[in-house]
C-alpha cells in the first residue's frame, strides 16, 4: 500500500510541475505511469535496473506488456498493481497516448 501511496505521489508531483495545460492533454491513467518514466535516467530501487522511457513506443508493445504485467507473465510487482488495475480503454488511451509522444 506503501509502495501505490509513493507512485500516486511521483504522479501527482509530475503533473503539478508540468501544469494543467499539459495534464488536461494526457489520459488521466498516464499519470501514474509518469512517476516513474518521464525521469530522465530513472533507477528503480529494487529490482535495480533502469526505467524505460516510454515515448515513441509502439501502442500495440505497451498493450501487450501492460497485459503481460496485469497476468503475471511478466514479474515486477510494481508494475503488476498499476496494470491489473486499468480497464482496456485505459490501457488503449495510455498506449495511444505514449505512442504519440515521440512524434
Amino acid at each position: 500500500m506503501r509502495l501505490r501511496a509513493v507512485t500516486i505521489g511521483w504522479a501527482l508531483g509530475c503533473m503539478l510541475a508540468l501544469g494543467p495545460a499539459h495534464a488536461a492533454e494526457r489520459p488521466v491513467a498516464v499519470e501514474t505511469c509518469l512517476g516513474c518514466h518521464a525521469i530522465p535516467g530513472y533507477k528503480n530501487a529494487y529490482p535495480t535496473y533502469h526505467v524505460p522511457k516510454l515515448g515513441g513506443q509502439h501502442a500495440e508493445y505497451i498493450i501487450e506488456a501492460l497485459r503481460a504485467y496485469a497476468n503475471g507473465d511478466r514479474p515486477h510487482a510494481t508494475m503488476h498493481a498499476n496494470a491489473a488495475t486499468l480497464s482496456d480503454e485505459e490501457l488503449q488511451a495510455i498506449a495511444r497516448w505514449f505512442q504519440e509522444q515521440g512524434r
